[in-house]
């Protein structure tokens, strides 16, 4: 009877806490980790293979979820071929406002010094001195010359370029490349529900990373994941108030403010769901209500940035890229912050709409540089708080994209952007009659 009992609590237990949201979940599993690591000091590091079992998981999926996301994201874009120039400059704006907003993110984190002090190790040598390749050396490695030796040796470069160039071709061979991309898009659909069910590990993960580093490096490794936090959201600041209000006013010749005012439903939205695909209707119903933009054109700009564009994840990759080799003691060279700006701008073709993007992403930049990996576990309990600014920074981005681009192929109504909440409500539901 009592073993009954027992077997039916602990059930209605597992029930209720699978039942509370992943993000929560991990926060839950950092402040647990924290308190065992006070609580156990050095005995702790007796937990972290919970945490590495989980940073392995996470590696298992880098190679085949960038490969099969990619070639799906760029034979997506077909319909973009068929709006031709509309296409061509959404699909400029959103990959150039990435690179930017990434080394903006490595300004910040430059700056902020957010890792400094830490000095945390690894189970991996990583101190190893570089010999720093040329600028041309650089660009020359990019083009795998073996892509099956670069999928199978992790050479995460090489491997976009190949799945970019790959999906290309089976674009342009039209008919004949419907097969190949119905069996990627397949294995890609398997990778995003591997992710999913990779990251409901997280909470565990996190929880015996967390106690390892709190058992080694005591309170002192909590200051630095505040000024994460903090050199975050004032990257996401500096890149909407800056630098979209600079595009908006010397490109677009338009009142930035006027902008923020129409966009702001939409951005409580992203910022309290973070989810820039949730966010899409709110943003459909900004662009077209409160901007005065022509939904033929926002109709297919916003649906391919919640694709593609990722400036506040860039952003986002750039500071905890700096936090974890500044918390580990790595130096990185000029090519390394080239290769971080570079892998971060073409992956965001393809994982933008996979679960966990962020915490993805960063695992490959930082396998792409070669900085340990444990730093994923550290600053996935404070990424539902990164996670709010950077989606406010994505969907901001959008919106900035389509309004830019409805302005130079004169489809936006200029007297409409520019009236005040009465008078756009009043010309809203006259364009709808």
């Amino acid at each position: 009877m009592m073993r009954q009992q027992t077997s039916s609590w602990l059930g209605r237990a597992w029930s209720g806490w699978m039942s509370v949201p992943l993000w929560l979940q991990i926060l839950i599993g950092m402040l647990l980790g924290i308190c065992a690591g006070l609580g156990l000091g050095e005995q702790a590091v007796l937990l972290k293979p919970i945490g590495t079992l989980f940073v392995n998981t996470i590696k298992m999926l880098i190679v085949p979820l960038v490969f099969c996301s990619l070639i799906v994201g760029v034979t997506s874009m077909q319909d973009t071929a068929k709006m031709g120039r509309i296409g061509f400059k959404s699909f400029a704006f959103y990959l150039g406002t990435t690179s930017i907003a990434i080394t903006l993110g490595l300004a910040v984190g430059h700056i902020m010094q957010p890792g400094a002090g830490l000095a945390m190790t690894s189970a991996e040598s990583h101190n190893a001195v570089k010999e720093v390749p040329s600028i041309m050396e650089t660009l020359i490695n990019i083009v795998p010359t073996n892509p099956i030796a670069a999928l199978a040796s992790g050479q995460i470069l090489q491997v976009i370029v190949f799945a970019v160039a790959l999906g290309i071709a089976l674009v342009l061979i039209g008919d004949h490349g419907k097969p190949a991309i119905k069996v990627f898009e397949s294995l890609a659909e398997a990778m995003y529900k591997l992710t999913d069910m990779v990251m409901k590990l997280a909470p565990y993960g996190v929880f015996g990373l967390m106690a390892w580093v709190a058992g080694e490096y005591g309170m002192d490794m909590l200051m630095p994941l505040i000024k994460v936090i903090l050199a975050v959201y004032i990257g996401c600041a500096l890149h909407i108030i800056g630098f979209y209000s600079l595009v908006l006013t010397f490109v677009a010749k338009l009142n930035p403010m006027q902008f923020f005012k129409g966009i702001s439903n939409a951005l409580a939205v992203a910022y309290t769901t973070s989810s820039s695909a949730g966010t899409l209707p709110a943003s459909m119903k900004c662009a077209s209500e409160s901007l005065g933009i022509n939904k033929k054109i926002s109709s297919f700009v916003l649906p391919l940035g919640t694709t593609i564009n990722m400036d506040g994840t860039a952003l986002y990759q750039g500071v905890t890229a700096l936090f974890v080799a500044q918390a580990f003691g790595i130096d990185l060279t000029w090519v390394d912050y080239i290769t971080i700006i570079l892998t971060a701008t073409l992956a965001s073709i393809g994982t933008a709409g996979v679960p966990g993007a962020g915490l993805v992403m960063l695992t490959l930049v930082l396998t792409t540089v070669g900085l340990p990996l444990e730093g994923v576990a550290i600053i996935a309990g404070i990424d539902r708080i990164l996670d709010m600014a950077r989606t406010v920074v994505n969907v901001s981005g959008d919106l900035v994209a389509t309004t830019v681009i409805a302005k130079s192929e004169d489809e936006l109504d200029l007297e409409h952007y520019n009236a005040d909440a009465e008078q756009s409500q009043i010309l809203a539901e006259r364009l709808d009659s």
